[in-house]
């Protein structure tokens, strides 16, 4: 393992994230706050940057382990050098880490007892985080970065470790540009449909940023139910779809063919999940709460997408619905967008070919002699593909099983415990229970946030990438 390389693109990472830091403090600037918060902390990030370069300089090329190390470390150096504008507020640094975290993972689940309390400055780092963790921050650096070569692929490769990869250009920099290309004019074209709907600026940007990465953060306690306004909820909604789906996917429609995305199977899969969800959650809500049906079209569409893309928002609190309906949320936790998205999640494309996996399995029970291939896309999957996706979905609910139980052990109610754990895991943000949508972790005992920071950093980077250091064999010299 070469260590100087690691700490040396780390380095570059944190002055990178230093820069960054100056958009917010111009904020606060702007709203006559206290600057003290960002200015000691882009300090801090800059120098400890500029010490990395210095100190662990290295001409030698990436490889595969370092840069699975390099992502993993560095999303972490992210969230705890992210987490230093809110120590400087006031915060406690559990607790300060469990929101950084929370945002750069675009997880969307906060401590933050008195939301509106807190400087706008750091409202809008706070949601600005999101967005770098929507398309990968790694992915950005990856973008703006000359001359990383393979070892912008490798890195690549690591923090976007999906079923495939969705490689638009031969150089993976272009592929990185194109990602952020996309992910930008969305941003830009979401801000003005929220502004021309009557936001404010502050508010359509701050909550841009957190519907494009599926983050779910709000400068409001009441999340998006604070504007009480259906036309803010629908443009809302329709940009939730857009960003569950594949950014590779955007692309190809937009420059190389109209329907690529109405032609890929997962997208196909994605929005009949969407209607059926819809439908039935709909039709619980009619039924169960007495809404008009308008109504209950509204609060259902928005909870499902929410869910389903795992942003995190909220336009009622959902915990008071009835069993059935929160039973079809429980589901969907469960779920995931699309690969290539900002969405978390296992995605929906690992669930597809499950199932196409299974029903192949119950053909080979009648038809032993049979071969028989799995297709996406009309290509044929190899079988190392399907068994790493058998891999991960147990990992996943093994990780989702064993934070759950800690929880539980700690003192937490059943139900708040699984889907804490899963609302972590899967970068969702609200549970159900004590971590409503109108609640928040603060409740969570101190070793329960570990255990959920932890939850949030392995389901951003799809577990591979963290687990695999925890692996003897990670270590070994070869």
């Amino acid at each position: 393992m070469n260590v100087h390389i690691i700490f040396n693109i780390i380095g570059r990472l944190l002055l990178f994230l230093g820069f960054i830091m100056v958009t917010p403090l111009f904020v606060a600037l702007y709203y006559g706050e206290s600057i003290e918060p960002f200015v000691v902390t882009i300090t801090m990030t800059i120098l400890v940057g500029t010490i990395f370069l210095f100190l662990f300089r290295s001409n030698d090329d990436l490889q595969h382990r370092e840069a699975f190390a390099i992502v993993a470390l560095g999303w972490l150096f992210a969230a705890f050098f992210g987490s230093l504008p809110y120590i400087f507020d006031g915060v406690t640094p559990l607790n300060a880490l469990f929101e950084s975290m929370s945002g750069f993972t675009t997880t969307g689940s906060t401590v933050f007892v008195d939301i509106e309390s807190h400087p706008k400055g750091i409202l809008f780092w706070r949601n600005m985080t999101e967005w770098l963790g929507g398309m990968g921050i790694i992915v950005l650096f990856i973008a703006v970065l000359p001359k990383l070569g393979v070892a912008g692929r490798q890195m690549f490769r690591a923090e976007v470790p999906g079923p495939q990869e969705d490689k638009l250009k031969p150089r993976i920099r272009e592929t990185a540009k194109i990602l952020w290309m996309v992910y930008i004019v969305l941003s830009i074209a979401e801000s003005a449909a929220l502004k021309l709907a009557g936001l404010s600026v502050y508010d359509a940007v701050t909550h841009t940023f957190t519907t494009v990465s599926c983050g779910g953060f709000s400068p409001y306690a009441r999340s998006i139910e604070a504007f009480g306004s259906p036309l803010v909820e629908t443009i809302i909604i329709v940009f939730m779809f857009i960003s569950g789906a594949n950014f590779a996917l955007h692309y190809k429609t937009l420059y190389v063919d109209k329907g690529s995305l109405l032609k890929d199977n997962e997208f196909k899969f994605y929005s009949i999940i969407v209607l059926l969800a819809t439908v039935l959650l709909t039709t619980i809500l009619w039924r169960d709460i007495n809404a008009p049906f308008l109504d209950s079209l509204r609060y259902a569409a928005f909870q499902v997408l929410t869910i389903l893309t795992t942003t995190g928002y909220a336009t009622t609190d959902f915990v008071v619905w009835s069993s059935p309906a929160q039973m079809v949320l429980l589901i969907l936790m469960f779920a995931g967008g699309c690969a290539g998205s900002t969405a978390g999640g296992p995605k929906m494309v690992r669930w597809l070919l499950l199932l196409k996996y299974s029903r192949r399995e119950l053909f080979n029970v009648v038809h032993r002699k049979a071969v028989k291939r799995i297709k996406f896309n009309k290509v044929s999957v190899p079988e190392d593909v399907m068994q790493s996706i058998i891999s991960f979905i147990a990992i996943y609910f093994l990780i989702f099983t064993a934070s759950s139980g800690v929880l539980a052990l700690l003192g937490m109610d059943l139900l708040s415990s699984i889907t804490a754990s899963i609302a972590t895991l899967g970068n969702i943000g609200p549970g159900l229970g004590a971590v409503g949508p109108m609640d928040n972790f603060d409740i969570v005992p101190a070793i329960g946030k570990i255990v959920l920071i932890g939850n949030m950093w392995m389901g951003r980077l799809e577990v591979f990438t963290v687990i695999v250091m925890l692996t003897p064999e990670f270590w070994k010299k070869w």
